[in-house]
């Protein structure tokens, strides 16, 4: 069990994720990415990605850890070969306005790209071929969550919107289509992120507004409003891997252990000096022989 909220002692982490081998955890910053090594205690990168430009905002990994994906204000997604020992960038899909997110679809063969212009990107990595839509005018898309099933895709922006699309297609060489479903007025200010779990039964959004709030994907109705009396930005969310439990990263620099069905907190990691904004957590269930 991992969770991260800072590596880097010198410039703000904006992203983080851990290797599907749960090994390595890499943290997205200004002009750099870096790779750690869970299971050691040396403060510095294994790996680190140098000559990247402007923030990278967003970055994720393909489901055997062949490669990763990354989103920046450079305007760019770019996909990382780490087969390759130069960690040379493989591919980019240049966009107009900064990047904030990149979602992979669970088929591993497309990403979503969100923007800045309110744009969110469908980049079909087998045919190199993209669509695009815009959700709402004048909005900037925060972030674009796919649950397991490929049923759903969900989006949120910065007016606290949440649309929530479900999927057909994505198997094979068709592309996944996308047919609107809801739009949620899911919070009162800019929202930041959104996680289904992993059992696709729930949505979690963050934001602005002090709050996160858990949505049941049968209906999108509200389960519950997290919130703290702190009473400060929830920037990140993850679900644990049984779904019954979400950990928060919070502007107060306090990651939390919420119970997704009470809504109360069984746990605060505490630690942090300044806002945890980014946060990854990748556990397992075990089965009980």
């Amino acid at each position: 069990m991992t969770v991260d909220g800072a590596i880097s002692n010198e410039q703000q982490v904006n992203a983080l994720d851990i290797t599907p081998d749960k090994y390595v955890v890499a943290a997205a910053g200004y002009q750099h990415i870096r790779m750690y090594d869970l299971a050691s205690n040396n403060p510095n990168p294994v790996v680190n990605y140098e000559g990247v430009s402007k923030n990278i905002t967003s970055l994720g990994f393909q489901e055997e850890g062949k490669w990763m994906y990354t989103g920046g204000e450079d305007c760019s997604a770019r996909v990382w070969d780490l087969r390759s020992s130069s960690f040379q960038c493989q591919r980019i899909f240049q966009v107009s306005a900064p990047v904030n997110c990149v979602c992979l679809h669970p088929n591993q063969a497309e990403l979503m790209v969100g923007d800045q212009s309110g744009v969110i990107h469908l980049w079909d990595l087998r045919s190199d071929h993209n669509e695009q839509l815009i959700p709402e005018a004048e909005s900037s898309i925060q972030d674009i969550a796919v649950d397991q099933d490929g049923s759903y895709m969900a989006a949120v922006n910065n007016k606290g919107h949440c649309y929530i699309w479900t999927l057909t297609g994505g198997i094979g060489e068709e592309p996944t289509r996308l047919n609107p479903r809801h739009k949620l007025l899911a919070h009162k200010r800019y929202a930041l992120r959104c996680k289904f779990s992993p059992d696709s039964t729930l949505l979690v959004t963050t934001s602005a507004d002090q709050t996160a709030r858990v949505w049941r994907t049968t209906d999108f109705s509200e389960v519950q409003v997290l919130q703290h009396e702190a009473k400060r930005w929830v920037w990140d969310a993850a679900f644990s891997a049984d779904s019954q439990y979400i950990f928060t990263a919070s502007s107060d620099g306090v990651a939390r252990l919420w119970n997704a069905s009470t809504g109360t907190i069984e746990r605060e990691y505490q630690g942090h000096q300044k806002a945890v904004i980014a946060l990854a957590f990748r556990d397992e269930i075990v089965s009980a022989s």
